[in-house]
């Protein structure tokens, strides 16, 4: 049957299979909202619709939208009349100008303005014809009164709202099913990652010691930053074991086959620090007999840790600056760059601020190095790992010296949970190593082992400098003598670090140096 002869052939009778192509039209919508598209234009076209609209509910079941609009009708406002044609559940139709008197929504008054009142509207409710017959939304077209009474009439109409809703409703499901099953596979992967995060912090937990909840979130942070291949920036106090956090995070990354190099910039002279990052070519300097490769062809793959980065040379930080930008770097004498991938740790206990307003730093390399920045807790934030730290100490003096295993009494994890380590794990071990020379074969640490605080050995290990007091005769020899040995015991103690031997001694790097010229410290 057809309306006005819109669907009718030019020579009289419709040939067999007729519509298939409109019905084509349909199937090719790969979505709900295409599908709703293509069934408004076909009423347009091929039905002579001049105004349709094709709604639907959303998740809740409460509320009506329109592809293309923000606005929602909610479907318990009977104040527009497809909350009535919903809730009935069976087709609505009324003039256009009884619903502009009876049906107050701003909404819908706004989509049949200009309408002519002598028109009729139809709302008919949309639900899935199988199943269990789910509600989709509705369907509304407005015209004058014969059309409209026509179309409700119509076999091709019903025909065509039949397929609507088949089609609807199995796009419906089909979306429904992709989302649970994506939903499924992120929620899986969720707990693949969780899982294995959880063994990669297990891991690093064997190396990192300490249950704290300082010290688990910084495994947790690290398991986060090797899953990465961002820069990471490691800052804390001298002594929190920033090179130990650089291999962990180097053994749980993707790169940790490859190597890991590591280099203090502080310990390296200034002439030589760019020839160990860069290598050099033979001839490149006086004594440069071959070529040699550099730290960042070494770790080519693998990680590079820059321990004490704010000790660098401004004119090296730009270098560094470049190869890190640019992912080449040039041998030193070199004709050509090379092209280097790797993982770059950066580690300081300077105040990295400071040294940018001090001008003796790059703004633009702190940004970089940060991509990821770490901070180490004190071992004051964690004091309760102190008990775990301090055996696994013990445990490895004796193993190294060969001694039978030593013991670690509640009186003395007491005493040493009192002491304030501004040397941080460091200074324990180094406490802890004391003790452990101090103590015989088979016996528990006491108390007395340990250093008094504030002595040689519980910060530094360092020996008593000097003679005793009864054999001075010389007392400006005499101290420049100790100001001497002590000096020299703590570069040794600091692998000849300055930076780090003057602030153990509350001194300024400057006046360090000042002082290894004056008492002729830097000759062999």
């Amino acid at each position: 049957m057809s309306v006005d002869g819109v669907l009718d052939v030019a020579h009289g009778e419709a040939p067999a299979l007729a519509g298939m192509a409109e019905a084509l039209r349909l199937v090719e919508g790969h979505s709900p909202a295409e599908l709703r598209q293509r069934g408004l234009a076909l009423l347009r076209e091929r039905l002579g619709v001049a105004w349709a609209r094709c709604l639907f509910l959303d998740a809740s079941g409460r509320w009506l939208g329109e592809d293309g609009d923000d606005a929602w009708l909610a479907c318990d406002d009977f104040r527009h009349p497809y909350a009535h044609a919903i809730r009935g559940g069976k087709p609505l139709v009324l003039g256009l100008g009884e619903a502009r008197i009876r049906l107050d929504h701003e909404a819908f008054q706004a989509a049949i303005a200009g309408l002519p009142a002598a028109w009729r509207l139809a709302v008919r409710p949309l639900r899935a014809q199988d199943g269990k017959r789910e509600w989709l939304g509705a369907l509304a077209f407005a015209g004058p009164a014969e059309r409209v009474e026509a179309l409700s009439e119509c076999d091709d109409f019903l025909a065509f709202e039949s397929l609507l809703c088949r089609l609807w409703a199995w796009l419906a499901r089909q979306h429904d099913e992709r989302r649970d099953q994506a939903r499924l596979r992120d929620s899986l992967a969720e707990l693949n990652d969780g899982a294995r995060r959880r063994t990669l912090g297990e891991r690093l937990a064997q190396r990192i010691l300490g249950e704290s909840p300082a010290i688990r979130a910084l495994r947790d942070q690290l398991v986060r930053a090797a899953e990465t291949h961002l820069a990471v920036l490691l800052q804390g106090e001298t002594g929190t074991g920033k090179e130990l956090v650089a291999r962990g995070i180097h053994e749980v990354s993707a790169r940790h086959e490859a190597p890991f190099m590591a280099i203090n910039c502080a310990a390296i002279p200034e002439s030589l620090l760019e020839a160990e990052l860069f290598g050099h070519v033979k001839g490149a300097f006086s004594g440069a007999e071959r070529s040699r490769e550099g730290l960042f062809g070494e770790a080519d793959g693998g990680t590079l840790f820059l321990d004490e980065i704010g000790d660098m040379p401004l004119a090296l930080q730009a270098k560094l600056l470049r190869v890190l930008e640019s992912g080449c770097y040039r041998p030193l004498g070199g004709d050509h760059e090379r092209r280097v991938d790797l993982r770059l740790v950066a580690a300081t206990h300077q105040p990295l601020h400071r040294r940018i307003r001090e001008g003796d730093f790059r703004a633009d390399l702190y940004y970089r190095l940060g991509q990821f920045p770490l901070t180490l807790p004190a071992l004051r934030e964690r004091r309760e790992d102190i008990p775990a730290l301090a055996q696994s100490f013990v445990d490895d003096f004796c193993r190294r010296e060969g001694r039978e295993d030593i013991g670690l009494g509640r009186a003395t994890l007491r005493a040493l949970a009192e002491r304030d380590f501004p040397g941080n794990v460091r200074e324990l071990r180094n406490l802890v190593d004391y003790a452990c020379a101090m103590t015989r074969d088979g016996e528990d640490i006491a108390p007395e082992a340990l250093p008094v605080a504030g002595t040689a050995p519980f910060g530094d290990n360092d020996e008593a400098p000097g003679a005793g007091h009864e054999e001075i005769f010389d007392l400006r020899r005499a101290l420049r003598d100790y100001e001497a040995t002590l000096i020299r015991q703590r570069l040794a103690r600091f692998d000849g670090n300055r930076t780090l031997a003057a602030e153990s001694l509350g001194l300024p790097k400057r006046t360090l140096a000042h002082k290894c010229r004056q008492l002729q410290l830097d000759s062999p």
